[in-house]
């Protein structure tokens, strides 16, 4: 009843993806199943066999940033460039490897260095192939 007087949070922006990155780290991420993490991209690692390009990306980390070694799927639409500001999709955590290699998934989209409050990063553009049936989450 009384949010008319709350003043209302305006949405960030960051003037490149390292910045927005930076800041991403900052607020300390913890990687969830399902979940998207901001990362930026390191370096390519080019086009393997099936079809899926590899890349080696820093993650949003609670203490410093993981890097390990990400791709995007096979039948992708697009793929980042180096520098760019990712959000890497969580598919599983395997607890039998070590840390950052217990961290399966890949790069779903392309983040804008916008934060807009109670959504999170503005996607810029989607990497996830068509093929891929979005979560299906009961309210």
């Amino acid at each position: 009843m009384f949010n008319w007087f709350r003043k209302k949070k305006e949405e960030q922006q960051f003037p490149d993806s390292a910045a927005a990155f930076a800041h991403a780290c900052s607020i300390g991420y913890t990687p969830l199943i399902g979940g998207l993490v901001p990362a930026l991209v390191e370096e390519s690692g080019g086009l393997n066999r099936d079809g899926e390009r590899t890349f080696l990306v820093s993650l949003a980390a609670p203490e410093r940033p993981l890097q390990l070694w990400s791709c995007t799927l096979k039948g992708a639409p697009g793929y980042p460039e180096e520098g760019e500001f990712v959000g890497f999709r969580v598919v599983t955590i395997a607890s039998d490897l070590p840390e950052p290699a217990n961290l399966i998934g890949y790069i779903a989209c392309r983040l804008e260095p916008r934060l807009v409050p109670g959504k999170g990063w503005a996607v810029a553009q989607s990497y996830t192939p068509e093929n891929i049936k979005p979560d299906f989450r009961p309210m």
